[in-house]
């Protein structure tokens, strides 16, 4: 009799914990629905609207533009090309200069950042030249790049490694100086190197920093790369943004603009499911389901 009593409390239990189960699921499930939802009035709200203001005379699509006058712009650059080449030429010269540099700002953030963090004497040394440097505007830099380097690819990849190097730097080495003391002495009496520690135990901590601001450093890349073509190119979306500019052609800015947003969209979901993939050995937080995007 027991024995059965048992079995049926067991079974409830289970029960109420699926009943639970699937609420969550479907209140997670409403709720996704809703910010798509939310997401798609906003945009009919925004695009609807200029397109109607642009239509009723209330704003100047000459200086505003307009909806229909970006689709068209974007069909006659997929058609007939830019002033510099085909449109996909520019947006693939972007995205090869922001991957470059992204890469190179990444590999010496980290490696820099995981070294003065691990040695505080040559971060005492290097430290202030360092926050020099990051004090700089971007934009001058651009420029001294664009004069030490020509307008061609290096220039733009080297300003988008800069922009990339110090978010990423800063968050290596915060991540390394809070890496808890204590595991790291106690992996030392078992006897590890100095290699070893880093390798197996300060970097892995580091991570979750690293990985943290990658997803800020991809925006960087990609704004560099638009800056240093912006300032003196031959040819990316930067460029084509500035000849739109300068010949009062504001359907062509914004519609560039909004090639590059959907680049660093796409890139953004790229670098959301390597996050994912990277950090899949941590357990699940609740902040998690809260991210922008998700």
């Amino acid at each position: 009799m027991t024995s059965s009593n048992s079995s049926a409390k067991l079974n409830s239990a289970a029960g109420g914990i699926d009943s639970v189960a699937a609420t969550a699921r479907r209140n997670a499930q409403r709720r996704k629905n809703l910010v798509w939802l939310g997401r798609a009035t906003l945009f009919l709200l925004v695009i609807g609207g200029w397109q109607l203001l642009s239509g009723w005379g209330v704003i100047d699509p000459f200086f505003f533009g307009s909806p229909g006058g970006i689709v068209a712009r974007l069909l006659d650059w997929a058609h007939n090309g830019t002033a510099y080449g085909s449109i996909w030429l520019q947006i693939w010269v972007t995205i090869e200069e922001s991957l470059l540099g992204f890469i190179a700002g990444v590999t010496t953030g980290v490696l820099l950042g995981v070294l003065l963090g691990e040695i505080p004497y040559l971060a005492d040394v290097v430290g202030p030249f360092i926050k020099i440097v990051n004090a700089l505007p971007r934009i001058v830099l651009g420029s001294v790049l664009v004069m030490w380097l020509g307008l061609g690819m290096p220039s733009k990849v080297v300003l988008a490694a800069i922009l990339v190097f110090f978010v990423v730097f800063f968050n290596a080495f915060q991540g390394v100086r809070s890496v808890d003391r204590n595991l790291i002495a106690n992996v030392r009496i078992l006897g590890a190197s100095r290699f070893k520690v880093i390798w197996h135990v300060v970097f892995p901590s580091a991570m979750t920093w690293i990985i943290a601001s990658l997803h800020v450093a991809l925006g960087f890349s990609i704004i560099g790369a638009i800056v240093g073509e912006f300032l003196g190119a031959q040819q990316g979306l930067g460029l084509v943004i500035a000849t739109a500019q300068n010949t009062f052609d504001a359907n062509g800015v914004f519609g560039a603009m909004l090639i590059i947003g959907v680049v660093a969209l796409s890139a953004e979901v790229f670098m959301a499911m390597l996050e994912k993939r990277l950090l899949s050995w941590q357990p699940p937080t609740g902040a998690d389901s809260n991210m922008p995007g998700v």
